[in-house]
């Protein structure tokens, strides 16, 4: 019997989202890879890292990939997950053939890689809760609490449940890996090393669990290891040697097959012939082996099973309530970024009003100058304009400096937001996580900072220089549309970099070229004024601030030091300003989209 659900399309890297569900028949094998190949071009040569691997796998089955580093073992499973895309041959995942129909849904598959994919600050508790609520819709808090409690327990953590993340063992951190694998009930788990780096105590534990977890059900867990060690606990051994599968048969069967004494001499034995032949003559066996090993597979096969329903992936909402939660959780608990940011919040504000605590006098005017002398007239003219520069360079400098640390505050904010989670994002978004639940979850938390610190750069400077000319409440708005033009570009460039030091470093030249190319301090040629402010945030909130300073009493001394840099209008700053959000957002979910799977 096949069922067939259909969810609307979901931003996977490289998996389509159509749940697929074909009850198996327990004879036939789940998993097979026919003739596949995986070739990359290197300048004009193509280089071949995966050669014709044909292989089968049963339901409930636990198979290791081993081989010599760079054998392509890694390389292997990412084809089979859908990281990289076959060059030649076909996988079928329960009778349908995932190059011409659709490929597994996150549903079906897990896959655990190498590095860490959870967050310090969270608790293992948190971390597998998170877990559940952004890949299954359980219907009700109950039930996700049953389905955490249960992954906890499969794994062995209850005890460690609140216990955070960043103090966990290497051990404790891939059990955890595979914690969160487990919240959707995968059928098809993919381990990339994930027992590379611990002690040999540790190995066995992690190899153990994953083997009950292959017994647990009709469950394929495959796991991709250097190491030799614990071979026992396989059902079968995949062995690969420059891209060519040689051996795939029982670990019992592997040292008569190499003719060596143990298994740690198999990887000297297989660089006494070429990759060629061993897997030519693997091809004469392969039958035999796998005829040779039918009784156990059908024994295997009939293990107690659950043909069950995939799980719905949660809706944009729903993940967006979920990411929003938790990213304000993970602030509050990051004492360095809390001090820093109150630093700015504080200190920043205090830097400007040191330059305005003589507060701002009121500009002079030229008095009647009929029956006054023409030096007379001379020397009040010139006093006049010795006032109009004093003060207008008082209100030019007090407000770009407010502009220049806001964008200052705004890169702080976001220059590492994606980029700095980019592993774990990556992860989220092949398990089924809406690219557009993440990028709207990181514009609310970062809109919230972005207020806060605006409004109160603008009213703290307000009370304590209470001479400021101009509307309050149009300056903030001006204040806040600087700083998110800046968190919004600093976000986009997060979100196209491969690391968060790249992404801080591009968002740090920015920020400082802010004031040299707004022409604020000194005028740029005309020819690269409309090239350069453009894309200057800091000019356009500085254009817009001094604008609405132009009252009756104020516009003279602000014309004195802006005529060489003309001011436009408030509303035409705002519209730049709300321009470069969009630039920057835009940015940011193009970036999102694209595969950084490295």
């Amino acid at each position: 019997m096949t069922f067939r659900l259909f969810f609307p399309p979901l931003p996977v890297c490289v998996l389509r989202v159509y749940v697929y569900p074909v009850r198996h028949n327990h004879h036939d094998p789940v998993l097979s890879l026919e003739k596949i190949c995986y070739t990359i071009d290197k300048g004009d040569e193509k280089i071949e890292l995966i050669s014709d691997a044909t292989i089968h796998v049963n339901p409930g089955h636990f198979m290791a990939i081993v081989g010599p580093s760079g054998c392509g073992k890694t390389t292997l499973l990412r084809v089979i997950a859908g990281l990289n895309e076959e060059s030649s041959g076909n996988i079928f995942w329960n009778g349908r053939n995932l190059a011409e129909e659709e490929d597994l849904s996150p549903a079906e598959i897990g896959y655990v890689p190498q590095f860490s994919i959870a967050f310090d600050e969270l608790s293992v508790e948190e971390s597998i809760e998170s877990a559940v609520r952004l890949r299954v819709r359980s219907g009700s808090r109950k039930k996700m609490k049953a389905m955490r409690d249960h992954v906890l327990s499969q794994v062995g953590m209850k005890e460690l449940r609140d216990r955070r993340v960043g103090v966990l063992s290497g051990g404790q951190k891939r059990r955890l890996g595979l914690a969160l694998e487990l919240a959707s009930n995968p059928t098809l788990l993919l381990c990339d090393e994930v027992t590379s780096g611990l002690d040999p105590k540790s190995e066995q534990e992690i190899v153990q669990l994953m083997h009950h977890l292959a017994n647990d059900g009709d469950r394929i867990v495959v796991n991709v290891t250097h190491s030799l060690s614990n071979l026992e606990l396989y059902d079968t051994v995949l062995v690969l040697f420059q891209g060519h599968v040689v051996y795939h048969g029982p670990p019992a069967r592997m040292t008569h097959y190499f003719s060596v004494d143990s298994a740690e001499n198999i990887y000297p034995t297989l660089a006494k012939r070429s990759s060629a032949q061993w897997h030519k003559s693997w091809d004469k066996h392969r039958c035999s082996y796998y005829q040779g090993n039918k009784a156990d597979n059908e024994a295997g096969a009939s293990k107690p099973g659950q043909d069950s329903m995939p799980t719905a992936i949660p809706g944009r909402l729903a993940q967006l309530q979920v990411l929003l939660s938790r990213r304000w959780k993970i602030f509050f608990r990051d004492r360095t970024q809390i001090l820093l940011h109150l630093a700015m919040l504080f200190g920043f504000p205090l830097l400007v009003v040191i330059f305005g605590l003589d507060g701002v006098p009121q500009p002079r005017h030229l008095p009647s100058l009929s029956s006054v002398n023409p030096l007379e007239q001379i020397g009040t003219q010139m006093e006049v304009t010795t006032n109009h520069l004093k003060i207008g360079g008082l209100l030019s400098g007090l407000v770009m400096f407010q502009v220049i640390l806001l964008t200052l505050m705004g890169s702080n904010n976001s220059a590492r937001e994606i980029a700095g989670e980019r592993l774990i994002f990556e992860k989220e978004k092949f398990a089924g996580l809406h690219v557009s639940s993440y990028i709207a979850s990181k514009i609310f938390f970062l809109a919230t900072l972005v207020v806060i610190q605006s409004v109160w750069m603008g009213i703290f400077v307000e009370f304590l220089i209470p001479s400021l000319p101009g509307d309050l409440v149009g300056r903030l708005i001006i204040l806040i549309l600087v700083n998110a033009a800046m968190t919004s570009i600093c976000l986009g460039i997060s979100g196209m970099m491969r690391t968060p030091e790249q992404s801080s470093l591009l968002s740090i030249y920015l920020v400082g070229f802010q004031l040299p190319l707004s022409g604020a301090v000194l005028s740029l040629p005309h020819w690269l004024e409309p090239v350069t402010r453009t894309f200057i945030s800091a000019y356009w909130g500085w254009s817009g601030s001094l604008d609405l300073m132009k009252d009756g009493n104020f516009s003279q001394a602000i014309n004195v030091v802006t005529e060489d840099t003309s001011l436009l209008a408030t509303s035409v700053c705002f519209t730049i300003l709300t321009l470069h959000i969009t630039a920057g957002i835009t940015a940011a979910y193009i970036g999102a989209k694209r595969h950084r799977w490295h």
